[in-house]
């Protein structure tokens, strides 16, 4: 009759042990764009098939920014702090307590019993002995009993999930893993692109200097002239002086770049994971060639940005939570059997006789908690909305990135090309101001007027084509890189344990 009793317990245990509390996930609704708004000013590019698909920078063929991207993955110490979280999040996941746990023990305790109190010896469990000597003297006293028992155990403890709710918890510790590793995974294409921005704004630092450098050779030239002009008394000691001081204040501005070069070389190695002091980037002028970006359109976004990917698994682990509070409403079940057995003689301690056991449930159902329960749930139902929220205002944010850094070329791509303009006809009226110069029509001032127009306007040129490059960086990361959401399947989730597992000695 027990057995049948348990039999059918178990049995409705397990039809109800589908149910789950709470609503299963629905993704939110987005309003998406059925194009960019900037792209009737950007040119669509077509995808290059020669790059790898994991390294979005080769865009560049820049093989020095390639060595360099390649060390952030690697070294960089941010990622190693998102890697253990992540980690930490997939070991959360295998620490809910959905199946039974089993113990098992053995014993053996030996005792004696003192002879010196009333009933000494007597032994009123009515456990036998294996040992017993025995002695009296005076009337109080007794014999003496030593007993030896052997005893080995099995304990197990199921608490029934009927509800749903350690499920639930599973589902939202699920979703939390995957939004940890699309974290993971935004820093790294942060920290990535930020290498790239900051590699592309020193090299046009250097191909100011090196323009600069090229300008103090003509105003070297310059002086040299007006000194000669000086001392046959065609000119004035001013003349000189204004040629000096144009000469010193240009080799200033060449010095000066010194500064914002170090901060930028500094930062580069801070992403790589290395010192400062230790690392060097050589001369590199900026060579001018923006890539051709594959735009996409804007549904594509939801897959490729891993920031977006972690706000929506964010969204699926608050709706769980929900069932989580919901199932605590509902009173718990625990089914605690043991067996084992117990003999006081070693040889006899797997026999039948030595079998003992025990059948045991619990259920306990909360029956005033002061509206805790209630406070919970509406707590993880206002948890739920907060992260609807938040991946709506992230989707948001990510098609303004996108906007700004589609705008934002094709504005510089447009002011480059004025600046090319203003460089040659300033470069012609040099040439021209020049000759007159040694022809003696117009005075050192005016010569000065002109060279400084022309430096200014290659300066600018060069800043341009720095921001163009920087902002392409900017670009391919508002597209979210090459990661896309399809790639977060068990073997990479998986995959920074394995790593973590191989590196442990």
């Amino acid at each position: 009759m027990l057995n049948k009793t348990l039999l059918v317990l178990l049995a409705a245990s397990m039809l109800l042990i589908s149910c789950k509390a709470g609503k299963d996930y629905v993704k939110p609704d987005m309003a998406i764009p059925a194009g960019y708004k900037e792209t009737d000013i950007w040119k669509i590019a077509r995808p290059m098939d020669n790059v790898t698909k994991e390294a979005w920078w080769e865009l560049f063929n820049d093989a020095r920014l390639n060595d360099l991207e390649k060390e952030v993955s690697i070294s960089n110490q941010n990622l190693a702090v998102k890697e253990a979280q992540f980690r930490q999040a997939r070991a959360l996941v295998d620490s809910v307590q959905l199946y039974p746990t089993l113990s098992a023990g053995a014993s053996v305790t030996r005792n004696r019993t003192s002879a010196n109190t009333s009933g000494g010896g007597s032994s009123s469990s009515g456990a036998a002995s294996s040992t017993t000597s025995g002695s009296s003297s005076g009337k109080t006293g007794g014999s003496q009993t030593t007993n030896t028992n052997y005893s080995l155990s099995g304990t197990a403890s199921w608490e029934l999930d009927l509800w749903g709710g350690l499920r639930r918890t599973i589902e939202a510790y699920e979703a939390g893993a995957v939004a940890s590793f699309a974290d993971l995974e935004a820093l790294r294409l942060s920290s990535q692109a930020q290498l790239a921005e900051d590699y592309f704004q020193l090299r046009a630092l250097d191909t100011q200097r090196q323009l600069l450098n090229e300008t103090i050779e003509g105003y070297e030239r310059t002086l040299k002239i007006t000194r000669n002009r000086y001392e046959s008394g065609v000119t004035g000691k001013a003349d000189v002086l204004n040629a000096e001081t144009q000469l010193k204040t240009t080799v200033a501005q060449s010095i000066d770049l010194g500064v914002q070069r170090a901060t930028l070389e500094h930062a580069i190695a801070l992403l790589m994971g290395k010192s400062a002091s230790s690392f060097t980037l050589p001369f590199m002028p900026l060579q001018f060639l923006a890539p051709a970006i594959p735009v996409g359109v804007p549904s594509e976004l939801l897959e490729r940005r891993p920031d977006i990917a972690a706000a929506e698994r964010r969204v699926a682990a608050a709706n769980a939570q929900i069932g989580v509070a919901v199932a605590a409403f509902y009173p718990n079940i625990t089914l605690s059997p043991s067996s084992g057995f117990q003999s006081s003689v070693i040889d006899k301690l797997f026999s039948w006789p030595s079998l003992v056991w025990s059948l045991g449930a619990s259920l306990t159902q909360s029956i005033f908690d002061g509206g805790l329960k209630l406070a919970v749930a509406e707590q993880a139902r206002a948890g739920y909305d907060a992260a609807v929220a938040q991946y709506r205002q992230t989707v948001l944010s990510a098609f303004q990135e996108v906007e700004d850094a589609l705008s934002t070329n094709a504005i510089l791509m447009a002011e480059q090309r004025a600046q090319d303009e203003a460089v040659k006809s300033s470069e012609a009226a040099l040439a021209v101001a020049t000759n007159q110069y040694r022809a003696g029509t117009i005075g050192t001032l005016d010569l000065i007027v002109i060279q400084n127009i022309e430096l200014n306007n290659k300066k600018a040129a060069a800043t341009i084509s720095g921001r163009i490059m920087a902002n392409s960086v900017l670009l391919i990361k508002a597209l979210g890189g090459t990661w896309n959401v399809n790639s977060m399947n068990s073997d990479q989730l998986n995959q920074p344990q394995r790593e973590a597992a191989a590196a442990t000695p």
